[in-house]
């Protein structure tokens, strides 16, 4: 029985010809625009996550400490609250560091009569303090002592990134939807000319006592198996999209937003796309109408 509905299946596939095709690549279409869409966002969220981790307000000090009250200055900036570590950073070590940063350039510290560069404590906010407003409140405290110069840092470049992320997911969602819901026009369009094609057999098939259900499965599978067919073409158009981007794409990622390497989907995710695929032909075969006896 199943073999017979699966070969009834794929008639019905050739008999919706052009149109079955047609909803073929709208299920694509729909499918490989959300996925784009997808894949940005889900790499988004990976850059937003880094930096939240690594999110530090930068304490600019006076002057130096004297020998022996580092530690004394670090517990009067701890006792602000909100902060959940913090490290001392010298003037020697600051400079240390911007020759390093310099690389090739280095020679040019040499010619600097005195070190300009002033100490710091570099802060990482307690996890209650990583929101916008919570940063901008540790940062208002912190400028209060009188031992700093200036404080920088906040969460607000972060916060624009991470509503970056979701304009792209609600852009991909909609895009996605009308595309979809064309494919599952498609699909049904497709499988209503295949339904009035085979009227009299389906007549046929009544009267010798098949039930409705096999009668109308032959038209879900053959919507499955476009929606398969679409979400299919659909990933791996998106994969080698994305094996052809991703040289030019990987030091562009890692030297502006820090990301060492671009993302692609997960089997699970590979999956829902796939699914979804077959659910949105499915459902328009399940819509089809007509074929039944006036």
């Amino acid at each position: 029985m199943f073999l017979f509905l699966i070969e009834e299946a794929v008639r019905d596939l050739r008999r919706g010809g052009r149109v079955a095709a047609s909803a073929v690549l709208l299920i694509t279409l729909s499918l490989a625009a959300l996925g784009a869409f997808w894949v940005l966002s889900l790499n988004l969220g990976r850059v937003v996550a880094q930096w939240r981790d690594r999110l530090r307000v930068v304490v600019y000090l006076r002057e130096e400490p004297a020998p022996g009250t580092a530690d004394e200055l670090l517990a009067k900036l701890e006792a602000v609250g909100g902060i959940q570590r913090m490290r001392y950073v010298s003037k020697a070590e600051a400079l240390q560091t911007l020759r390093r940063q310099l690389g090739g350039q280095a020679s040019l510290v040499a010619e600097l009569a005195t070190n300009p560069l002033p100490p710091s404590v570099e802060v990482t906010p307690a996890p209650e303090a990583s929101t916008p407003a919570g940063t901008r409140a540790l940062v208002q405290r912190l400028s209060t002592l009188p031992e700093v110069e200036e404080v920088q840092g906040g969460t607000e470049w972060v916060e624009r990134l991470a509503e970056f992320q979701r304009l792209l997911q609600r852009i991909g969602l909609a895009v996605g939807a009308v595309l979809a819901l064309a494919a599952i026009l498609a699909v049904t369009t497709a499988t209503t000319l295949v339904l009035h094609a085979r009227r009299q057999e389906m007549e046929i098939m009544r009267l010798v006592g098949a039930s409705e259900m096999v009668i109308r499965l032959p038209l879900f599978l053959q919507g499955l198996a476009q929606g398969l067919a679409g979400a299919a073409v659909a990933v791996g158009g998106l994969y080698a999209a994305y094996r052809l981007a991703l040289p030019a794409l990987e030091p562009l990622l890692s030297f502006t937003l820090g990301l060492p390497r671009a993302t692609f989907f997960s089997p699970s995710e590979v999956a829902v796309l796939l699914g979804g695929g077959a659910l949105l032909g499915a459902f328009g075969g399940l819509l089809a109408k007509g074929g039944r006896p006036a």
